[in-house]
């Protein structure tokens, strides 16, 4: 081949397409996207079969929708989340679409957002012969008639299709009743997972028959405990995962659906059930012991009874919620921590908890040591350096997610403890931990002053001045009222030489959330937040960073999803643009009542930031209702924008 010159050019010959699939598997997907652009062999590749594992598409119902849907006719099997359904021409198209291009290909579908008719979705479920997630959660237009499915035909048709249904979501339905639930779930006989969260169920008492449940058979106005305990008996066999959160269940209802004959449940969640006390949770692990998940979160009522019977008896136990169960104490960690098959412990929200017995647990279990991977400590105000760092050091091969947020105890020590222990880290959230400084994320001691401080010395009593205080000791100074030591130039240049615990060690991180820490400043910001892989990062509410921290995280943060900079007085225009033009992946932005952010850098949004769906300027007041006006109709996925009180509208009320 010769070019125009009359010189020899040698073709580049075609990647194996086995090669550009396993390069394409090193990106991310917004990446993958991008790449898939570049010709017909990269798009090729990237519709490979290993990308498209556990994709959702998600898309509202409108006529441009339509040809999306006709697009993803070349796929083998998709999964869809339509939003925004309704009575209208353009909802019964899409959905009819939805049947005849996709049908058998079509393995969830979940409708959230709508009110869809029961001839629409009538229309299209017959045709969804592959289907083994189905989400209705909220749709009491569905059922507020009572009609749903009433007629043999329809159930015949709906029953051939949805005999393969594996997961069933109704969750939050106001007008679910015994017939309408009998007649669905009579079209699912091979149910693994049931979501009622939510929903009202009567447990003992029917208000509409004035008499006790049961007495009454299919109630056409409500859904009973006896409805429930009928399913729960015929699909035993293969239902294993049961939401029934935040309903009225009582203590004698749940030993009830505990006790079901041949019903092995491994997932159950009961969170906010307020009524449930320690007996019935007893009654419930003795009779239940294949539990790997159970959430309890918000059940008040418990105490520390119920984490020694979960121990106790739950031994192939992963997952465990008790989120605010304020009446939780320290007793039963250790013997909760020492079950080893532990993966996930939350305890957000309990304030009696200080780590010790847990620190106990996991010395006591070496297995233990090994699987916890999710510990939630969030505003256990009781936790201090001494246990993070020993759960640090006993969870440092495990440990992937780490929540201290409000934890008002925990200083420095404990960073240099995460940094030093947790390299496999992914999520750390360290928001409202306020004893926070430049030096814990650097990773270096802070030097003491060389004669004490005049405040803190011990110089005897002194008295003051102060009308107020007049005869009187001087108060002491609160910690919170203490400015650490400022960082210097020469203590970056000992910081860049010689290699510390500091927050760079986390090479994995993808979550940090680092809001209201307000003595950290420019000087940790832009040395140690340099993660290639973060994609979610919190500096909201910290007022000593200015346009360097957000220059730097835009340099050397490319992957971020989600930025979160509310209240930063120093975060200016001038920041914006130097680091959106990298921040290509940004979705969610978040700068209220930054002040010195103007129409400016909404223009450089829409410039680079094609990809964002929410955006909040609340209380930004040099920003105007015309540039919010334009950023929305620029920004093709832009849902959400927050612009309340922007261009400094007057707060205060008048006659």
């Amino acid at each position: 081949m010769e070019d125009s010159d009359g010189e020899d050019v040698k073709e580049t010959p075609e990647l194996p397409q086995e090669i550009i699939v396993y390069i394409l598997s090193f990106l991310h997907a917004s990446d993958r996207k991008e790449a898939s652009l570049v010709c017909h062999s990269w798009y090729t590749a990237s519709q490979d079969l290993r990308f498209q594992k556990n994709v959702t598409f998600s898309f509202p119902a409108s006529a441009s929708s339509l040809e999306l849907v006709r697009g993803l006719s070349r796929k083998s099997r998709c999964s869809l989340k339509i939003s925004q359904l309704d009575g209208f021409s353009i909802s019964r198209s899409l959905l009819l679409e939805v049947g005849m291009c996709l049908g058998s290909k079509v393995e969830s579908l979940a409708l959230p957002g709508s009110s869809v008719t029961e001839a629409s979705l009538l229309a299209l479920l017959p045709r969804l012969t592959s289907l083994r997630r189905l989400d209705l959660r909220g749709l009491d237009s569905l059922f507020m008639s009572g009609a749903f499915l009433s007629r043999e035909e329809h159930r015949r048709q709906v029953r051939s299709a949805l005999s393969g249904l594996k997961e069933l979501d109704l969750s939050d339905l106001r007008y679910l009743s015994d017939l309408t639930f009998n007649r669905l779930t009579g079209c699912t006989p091979h149910l693994c997972r049931l979501s009622l969260a939510g929903c009202h169920i009567a447990f003992e008492f029917d208000p509409y028959q004035g008499c006790p449940v049961g007495a009454v058979e299919d109630s056409s106005a409500l859904l009973s405990l006896r409805n429930l305990r009928r399913l729960l008996t015929e699909q035993r066999s293969t239902l294993v995962g049961l939401d029934i959160s935040r309903t009225s269940i009582t203590p004698e209802s749940l030993r009830t659906v505990a006790q079901v004959q041949g019903l092995v449940l491994e997932e159950l969640y009961l969170q906010g059930c307020k009524e449930l006390t320690d007996y019935s949770v007893e009654i419930l692990v003795k009779h239940q012991p294949s539990l790997l998940k159970l959430d309890i979160s918000g059940c008040t009522e418990l105490t520390s009874r119920s984490v020694e019977a979960a121990a106790r008896s739950l031994k192939s136990l992963t997952h465990l919620s008790l989120s605010r169960d304020w009446r939780i104490t320290e007793k039963g960690l250790a013997d909760l921590l020492s079950v080893s098959s532990l993966a996930s412990l939350d305890l957000s929200e309990c304030p009696h908890i200080s780590g010790t017995e847990m620190v106990k647990g996991l010395k006591g279990s070496k297995a233990g040591r090994r699987n916890v991977e999710m510990l939630n400590l969030k505003s256990c105000t009781y936790v201090r350096d001494l246990a993070v760092f020993s759960l640090t050091q006993l969870l440092g091969d495990s440990l992937r997610e780490l929540d201290l947020t409000s934890c008002v105890n925990v200083t420095d020590l404990s960073v240099c403890a995460i940094a030093t222990y947790l390299q496999n880290l992914v999520i750390l959230r360290l928001g409202w931990c306020k004893e926070i400084t430049d030096w814990g994320l650097l990773g270096m001691v802070q030097k003491n002053q060389s004669e004490p401080d005049d405040e803190t010395g011990d110089q005897g009593p002194r008295f003051t001045r102060t009308f107020g205080n007049m005869g009187f000791f001087k108060p002491p100074r609160m910690p919170f009222e203490e400015r650490p030591k400022m960082v210097t130039q020469n203590d970056l240049q000992q910081f860049k030489q010689k290699a510390g615990a500091s927050l760079l060690a986390l090479k994995r991180l993808q979550e940090l959330d680092l809001s209201a820490c307000a003595k950290l400043t420019d000087s940790s910001i832009t040395q140690v937040v340099r993660h290639p892989e973060l994609q979610r990062l919190s500096l909201s509410m910290l007022p000593e960073i200015t346009d360097a921290s957000l220059a730097s995280v835009g340099r050397h943060c490319r992957s971020l999803t989600s930025l979160a900079l509310s209240q930063c007085p120093g975060v200016t225009d001038r920041s914006v643009a130097q680091a959106v033009p990298y921040l290509h992946r940004l979705q969610h932005l978040h700068l209220s009542c930054c002040n010195n952010i103007t129409d400016r850098s909404l223009f450089l949004l829409m410039q680079h930031c094609q990809r964002l769906k929410t955006v909040d300027v609340s209380r930004c007041k040099n920003i105007s209702m015309t540039a919010v006006d334009l950023l929305q109709s620029q920004l093709p996925f832009l849902e959400n924008v927050h612009h309340r009180l922007i261009g400094g509208a007057d707060v205060t009320l008048s006659d």
